[in-house]
């Protein structure tokens, strides 16, 4: 087999439970290809049911797809979009050096532009004046200034009060620095995403929720906080985390945690297709595909689209 181009990118994207990770494993699996995840929680060792870390999805035809940027942190640790870019960066340099094909794969916008847009990310030291002066502010009026810097993506940003002054600090310096090149290692995108009707997105969403719960996502929970984090660091990990958190602690019932939980990830899935519109808006062209097509049919489409001769 031979690469359509050495220097291509593929990058599969779309909203929560729409099948990404399975279909990059699979166009990974006929051109020789290996997998970049673009997942901001999925990183994190042993948080595996929450985060949707469906790694049998690697499996194709009784062979393991490499996939990298999945389990290299422990919970516990904040890992950020800078640290996201650089373990980028450094992955598909690695791959492209084997010849490989890299897909990009991932539902978190904000990480996907991050790895395409390809300027510099710095590290944002922290600025006491400007924490002092955020301090006076609420947290909708936070909300509202960090919405000048950046669309607002994970709900953290808006609900845990010293995350939302931690964006607008970064926002702040970014907005101060003139960007960058990081001396990027060379590439072409090719963005796919898999859409279904918003209908479908619900209730796949439904079920699957249904069916981590049944497969182990509240014993998840027990183990990460039996393994010593605090139920506030648990929170920072996002809606699963957060919302499984406060039943698991007594805050709320199980009846109300699976509804808030439910209502929860079908807004998450609407503000991901915002922030992919966006995307196009500003000039990122992204290929739909029918997310009710078979998995070979989707496969096809991509690997025609790229070129791709076997």
């Amino acid at each position: 087999m031979s690469l359509p181009n050495p220097n291509l990118l593929v990058v599969i994207t779309g909203p929560t439970a729409t099948g990404k990770t399975r279909l990059a494993a699979c166009v990974a699996a006929k051109c020789e290809g290996e997998v970049i995840s673009a997942d901001s929680r999925q990183v994190y060792r042993g948080m595996d049911v929450g985060t949707g870390k469906d790694l049998h999805d690697f499996m194709v035809d009784d062979l393991l797809v490499p996939y990298h940027l999945v389990d290299i942190v422990d919970p516990g640790y904040e890992y950020n979009v800078f640290e996201f870019q650089q373990d980028f960066i450094k992955a598909l340099k690695h791959i492209q050096k084997r010849r490989k094909q890299p897909v990009l794969c991932g539902g978190t916008g904000l990480y996907i532009e991050a790895a395409l847009k390809g300027y510099a990310l710095q590290k944002v030291e922290p600025d006491p004046e400007l924490r002092q002066s955020l301090q006076l502010l609420t947290n909708e009026e936070l909300s509202q200034l960090l919405a000048q810097y950046r669309p607002l993506h994970n709900t953290t940003d808006t609900t845990d009060r010293e995350r939302l002054i931690r964006a607008i600090e970064i926002g702040v310096h970014q907005k101060n620095q003139a960007p960058q090149k990081t001396g990027y290692p060379a590439f072409k995108p090719i963005i796919f995403g898999i859409h279904f009707e918003r209908k479908v997105i619900r209730q796949r969403i439904t079920e699957r929720l249904s069916r981590r719960l049944e497969t182990g996502m509240l014993d998840e929970i027990n183990r990460l906080l039996s393994s010593g984090l605090k139920p506030e660091q648990l929170k920072f990990y996002g809606l699963e985390y957060r919302i499984l958190t406060q039943y698991v602690t007594g805050e709320i019932s199980y009846d109300e945690m699976f509804t808030t939980l439910n209502t929860a990830i079908h807004q998450f899935a609407k503000r991901q297709m915002t922030w992919f519109r966006r995307m196009e808006r500003n000039g990122l062209q992204i290929n739909w595909i029918d997310g009710n097509l078979s998995i070979d049919e989707k496969v096809d489409q991509v690997l025609e689209k790229i070129g791709f001769l076997s």
